[in-house]
């Protein structure tokens, strides 16, 4: 652990000693552009395929289990 910590310190220190500036970040693209895609979008409720559901009883497993398997037989 103690050999661990320097060497994930090592990049950070080395970092900081670096000789050129990072790229100049600019900014997104202007939001009153027209051009940008994004008037294809509507609006979708977020419960729009909400379905109710009730509790049910306790079941046997095994029935549940065979219905749920691919194939009858298969050992896999």
């Amino acid at each position: 652990m103690k050999r661990l910590f320097p060497m994930a310190l090592l990049p950070i220190l080395l970092g900081g000693c670096a000789t050129t500036m990072p790229a100049e970040v600019t900014s997104l693209a202007d939001p009153a552009e027209s051009s940008t895609g994004a008037d294809g979008q509507t609006y979708r409720s977020p419960v729009a395929g909400y379905v109710h559901r009730e509790p049910v009883g306790p079941k046997r497993w095994v029935p549940l289990n065979d219905a749920q398997s691919p194939g009858k037989g298969d050992a896999s």
